[in-house]
C-alpha cells in the first residue's frame, strides 16, 4: 500500500502531471527539452523529475552531459494509470499547449 500512496502523491502536482504528459506522449526527453517546453527553471524541473523518479514513475539515463527521462515500466496498476494519463491529460489546455510547444521547438533548441 505504501508504494501505491507514493504513486498517487507524485501525481498530486500540476508540474509533475505536465511532465508525465510530455513523457507519455513524446517518449524520452532531456531535462533541457522539458525546461524549454514547460518554461520553468532547470532546478524546478529537475526537482520534480527527482520526485517522479523516487516514486517509480520515471527512469533516467545519462548520455554525456545530458540526462534523458522516460516513463518507467511498472505493475499492472501503474501501467493502467499511465494509460489513463496518456489518454486524458492532453485534453487539458495547459498540457495541450505544452505538447504543441514541444513539437514547435526548433531542432537547434532541442538537446538531442
Amino acid at each position: 500500500m505504501k508504494h501505491t500512496v507514493q504513486y498517487f502523491k507524485a501525481l498530486a502536482d500540476e508540474t509533475r502531471l505536465r511532465i508525465m504528459a510530455l513523457l507519455l506522449t513524446s517518449g524520452e526527453l532531456c531535462v533541457c527539452d522539458l525546461t524549454a517546453t514547460l518554461q520553468l527553471p532547470q532546478s524546478t524541473v529537475s526537482r520534480h523529475l527527482s520526485y517522479l523518479k523516487n516514486a517509480g514513475w520515471v527512469n533516467d539515463r545519462r548520455e554525456g552531459v545530458w540526462i534523458y527521462y522516460t516513463v518507467a515500466a511498472g505493475n499492472n496498476m501503474k501501467r493502467h494509470l499511465a494509460d489513463v494519463l496518456k489518454e486524458r491529460l492532453p485534453e487539458l489546455t495547459s498540457v495541450a499547449d505544452d505538447i504543441k510547444r514541444l513539437a514547435s521547438l526548433a531542432d537547434g533548441a532541442r538537446c538531442a
